[in-house]
């Protein structure tokens, strides 16, 4: 199992250029199933979920060709059911990843009866799929649980009224993907404002599903009874997790960085807390700088939905923290399971305690290399940044869960000084 060897201590300095972003993409490949024309998809980075949705969508009957970061979706063949009419996700490839249950509307809007396996990925908390059968329900569409998967039925899929009790970007993207074959319109209310679900609805208007709001707390889709067969081109947004992960290392290695393609709109939560905390900050059009400039002042974040502080910057932020005189204070109101990094950063000499979803964070001043183990994406990146800054040497293991997000993370880390390796065991 590879392994990340970081002497720490170097401070980052140069251009980093951000990859397209997972979270866009994933859902838009899963979209490509709503059409038999071919689809290119532009910026797409070269991960081990966007490997395993692939190969999700080969086995659905979509031929894939890759070249770099541009991916053509082209129909095959039909999707093969099973001796009960039922169109099946496979298990084996659907546990890889939470993101595979965004399958489930692109499915159900072409397909009668679908079996969806229940899907897998980071411990980092639960994330029921019943916010997800409620948008369907509204649809006209039946579901019960057989065996560790969702089955699916419906005879016609009709425009309705979606009301989420908690704005879910998964939810809210198998809402877009499912009613985007609804004909009429479906007004989905409390719905996700992430930059990710803009630029699926974005996507959805290339094959000619009329999406308007995305970004406001209300979504109206104008479905369709057939996607029009012409090809389509789309580019993928710049990945803002990864972006503020790079303008967090700057902070966090006391250097100067520059993001190239990074989107101030997209990280606007992060840049306010980088400012208030004293980072200094460059936005131009072509991307964001951060540069450590003096000793930095403690922070209070609370994660919330878009447009609020990322539950996906969390971890790495508490890394910045934990190097900042004073008392600092995490809030993590997304999922109840996403302290599981602070063991490992107390190994390496940080003070935190925790009560419930608070994290009190107190300022050392520095921390110390140690072998440490990744629990999550989000987690592993905190964890890689805690040993950039940290004295000797640290061993990240479980490196999958880093490789799931983070495209070339330890190649673009030494292209800015970063002394880090790769170590293949």
């Amino acid at each position: 199992m590879d392994t990340l060897r970081i002497v720490g201590g170097a401070r980052l300095s140069g251009t980093v250029a951000v990859s397209g972003s997972k979270n866009a993409a994933l859902p838009i490949l899963f979209a490509t199933l709503l059409t038999d024309g071919d689809v290119t998809v532009h910026n797409v980075p070269d991960l081990r979920d966007i490997d395993v949705t692939l190969s999700i969508l080969g086995c659905l009957g979509k031929q894939i060709i890759r070249r770099g970061d541009e991916i053509v979706v082209r129909t095959r063949h039909e999707p093969p059911v099973d001796a009960d009419g039922y169109l099946v996700a496979p298990y084996d490839l659907i546990r890889r990843m939470r993101a595979s249950f965004l399958l489930a509307g692109a499915l159900l809007a072409r397909h009668r009866k679908v079996r969806v396996a229940l899907p897998g990925g980071c411990a980092i908390g639960v994330r029921p799929v019943d916010i997800h059968l409620d948008a369907f329900r509204a649809l006209g569409c039946t579901d019960a649980l057989d065996e560790g998967y969702v089955v699916l039925r419906r005879r016609v899929l009709r425009a309705g009224r979606i009301a989420f009790r908690f704005p879910s970007v998964g939810a809210t993207e198998n809402a877009l993907l499912a009613a985007a074959l609804a004909p009429g319109e479906t007004v989905v209310s409390n719905a996700a404002q992430e930059p990710e679900v803009a630029d699926l609805a974005a996507f959805l208007g290339k094959l000619g599903v009329a999406v308007h709001g995305a970004g406001t707390p209300v979504l109206r889709i104008r479905g369709v009874r057939r996607i029009r067969r012409a090809a389509v081109e789309h580019r993928v947004i710049p990945d803002r997790i990864e972006a503020g992960t790079y303008l967090l290392a700057a902070a966090v290695t006391r250097g100067a960085v520059f993001v190239r393609g990074a989107v101030a709109a997209h990280n606007a939560a992060l840049l306010a807390k980088l400012r208030a905390a004293g980072v200094a900050l460059e936005v131009r059009p072509d991307g964001i700088g951060a540069a450590w400039r003096r000793a930095l002042r403690p922070q209070r974040v609370v994660t919330r939905p878009f447009p609020g502080f990322p539950t996906d910057l969390q971890a790495q932020f508490m890394t910045l923290m934990a190097l900042t005189r004073g008392r600092s204070e995490i809030c993590e109101h997304i999922f109840e399971n996403r302290f599981v990094h602070v063991a490992e950063l107390r190994r390496m000499g940080a003070d935190i305690t925790l009560s419930g979803r608070v994290a009190t964070v107190y300022g050392v001043p520095a921390l110390k290399g140690c072998p440490v183990m990744v629990s999550d994406l989000r987690a592993g990146a905190a964890l890689v940044l805690a040993g950039l800054a940290a004295s000797g040497t640290t061993v990240v293991n479980r490196l999958y869960h880093l490789d799931r997000g983070y495209e070339k993370l330890e190649h673009k880390l030494a292209a800015l000084g970063a002394d880090i390796r790769r170590v293949r065991n």
